[in-house]
Order: C-alpha cells, then sequence, then structure tokens
C-alpha cells in the first residue's frame, strides 16, 4: 500500500478538486463516474477488506447469478457474500467460480454453485486483477502462479459474459503506462516459433520467457513448462517499457498465429473499486466495448 502523502496525491489525481462527502458523484467524462467513500464513512477494517464488503453490499441482489473471482480481495468478497446469505440479507444467490480456489471458498462459505457453460447468463461478476490502465480500464489478470485447473480463458469467457463486472485492487495497481508481464496463451507444438514472432513484434520493449509449472523461471520455461488444462503453453511477455496502450498490445497478439489468448482484457459497462489508505474509490466506466 502506498504511503500517506502518495495516496493523497492519488486521490488528487483522479478528483482534480477537493474529496467529495460521502455518496456525492462527479461525472468526469461522458461515460465516466467517479464516487470517493472517505474513511469516516467506514469502519476499521483493511481498505481491502471495505473495498470487497462495499462491492458485495451495494451490487449484489437476492436471485443473482454472480461469477466469484480468485484472489486476495474477491476472497474476502466471497466469505462475505457467504456471511450475508446465512443472515438472509441475500437470498438465492447462486455462485459460479472462476477457480478452484474461489470454488473451496465458495462452498465453506455457503455459496451455492453451478459451473460456468458457454451461454450462461450472469448477472455481476467480480475479481481481482493484476493492474488496471488508469482511463481506459483495461484490466491485466493472469500474472500470478495459476493454481489446479485454474484457466485465464475460462475467467475471461466469464468476465465477459457478466452484465456487470467489478474488479476490487489497490490504488497502486490502477496506473498509466504499465510495466511487467502480459500472460499469452500459445499453442504447446509451435510455442517457440509464436514466442519469436512475439518477441519480435515488441522487440526493444519487451522479453518473452515461457512459464515453467515448476522451478524457476526462464526464456525457455525449463524442463517443466506450464500446460494449462486446455493444452497451452502460458507466455510472459515482459514489459521493461512504459506500455503506452494495452488496447494496441491486445489488437497485436490478436494477429499472431498461434496465439490462443491473452490476460488483456476490457468489458464495458465496468466498476473498479479502489482501495486506498483515505478511503475507497469507486470509478465508472459505462461505454460499451469489448477488448480481448
Amino acid at each position: 500500500m502506498a504511503s500517506v502523502a502518495s495516496s493523497s496525491s492519488f486521490f488528487s489525481a483522479l478528483t482534480r478538486s477537493h474529496i467529495p462527502q460521502w455518496g456525492n458523484r462527479i461525472k468526469t467524462t461522458k461515460s465516466n463516474f467517479l464516487r470517493i467513500l472517505t474513511r469516516s464513512c467506514l469502519d476499521d477494517s483493511s481498505s481491502l477488506s471495505q473495498a470487497a464488503q462495499y462491492t458485495v453490499n451495494t451490487y449484489v441482489k437476492s436471485g443473482m447469478v454472480v461469477g466469484l473471482g480468485s484472489g486476495q480481495a474477491a476472497g474476502i468478497a466471497i466469505r462475505h457474500l457467504g456471511q450475508q446469505l446465512r443472515t438472509g440479507a441475500l437470498k438465492d444467490v447462486v455462485g459460479i467460480p472462476m477457480s478452484v480456489t474461489s470454488a473451496s471458498e465458495a462452498a465453506k462459505a455457503g455459496i451455492p454453485l453451478d459451473s460456468y457453460q458457454e451461454g450462461s447468463q450472469i448477472d455481476f461478476a467480480f475479481d481481482d486483477a493484476d493492474v488496471i490502465e488508469e482511463g481506459s480500464f483495461i484490466a491485466v489478470i493472469g500474472r500470478r502462479k495459476l493454481h489446479g485447473e485454474e484457466s485465464i480463458l475460462e475467467k475471461k469467457s466469464i468476465l465477459n459474459a457478466a452484465s456487470k463486472l467489478v474488479f476490487i485492487i489497490e490504488e497502486n495497481q490502477y496506473k498509466g503506462g504499465l510495466e511487467g508481464s502480459i500472460p499469452v496463451l500459445v499453442q504447446s507444438l509451435n510455442w517457440l516459433e509464436t514466442a519469436e514472432e512475439i518477441d519480435d513484434m515488441f522487440l526493444g520493449d519487451a522479453e518473452v520467457w515461457r512459464r515453467p509449472s515448476i522451478g524457476q523461471a526462464g526464456p525457455l520455461g525449463g524442463d517443466f513448462p506450464l500446460v494449462t488444462k486446455e493444452g497451452h503453453n502460458l507466455l510472459d511477455v515482459i514489459f521493461t517499457s512504459p506500455i503506452e496502450s494495452l488496447a494496441k498490445v491486445a489488437e497485436n497478439l490478436d494477429t499472431v498465429k498461434g496465439v490462443s489468448g491473452h490476460g488483456i482484457i476490457s468489458k464495458f459497462p465496468c466498476t473498479v473499486v479502489i482501495a486506498s489508505q483515505n478511503g475507497l474509490i469507486v470509478v465508472d466506466k459505462l461505454a460499451e466495448k469489448v477488448v480481448g
């Protein structure tokens, strides 16, 4: 978490004005809305817990089918959703887990579950994101180690199928000029040829490494490269220079033969709930568009 000083700067950069009182809504662009919940309006739990609980309390309604994400914030939200069901504050909610971990958390919390099928109707979904590009709301998922049968492709399908989507992140995960890994799923048979084409595409800006299932990471993925449940290898395209546009990176990757998917996702309408030391920042993007 950033320092108080940097946290204050973050608020100022988003609002370009004073912090409004709880519940106020400011129109920032034609398709963006910003709300800020100041610290005095929240309980004493951690900012990330507040963000997760706020997400469930604000967006989940009785009778909904809810996509259940994975990660620290999503885990907190799942447990809070289970508590709301046990107390009767919510009823008849069915969860669609995005990973083995989220399915386990939901089962422990007492949330009825169903599996995702293509064409499933999902009213709402929440998830962590590794980073989100400021302004565009384009997110990167899949940087962390995949567990069990976890699938980037299935997670993206659930997120894209949801009528409403919320990402829950901390303030240092919402920024422009992103660097770091973009996970890319490639066909295993000719993975090296695909990796070389991607390396040429981003020459000088990024390195391409095949992710291992165990052991140390390296360009070739070691003796035991990761194979997803769909049979893909996973490349980490590691940007060492700031990314000017995640949308452009996604468009370029989609043109490469052998690429089956990647961790860049942009789904609108979308809300980002940002946990900060000063409170919560809730930013909505309403324009209809899907990238990745």
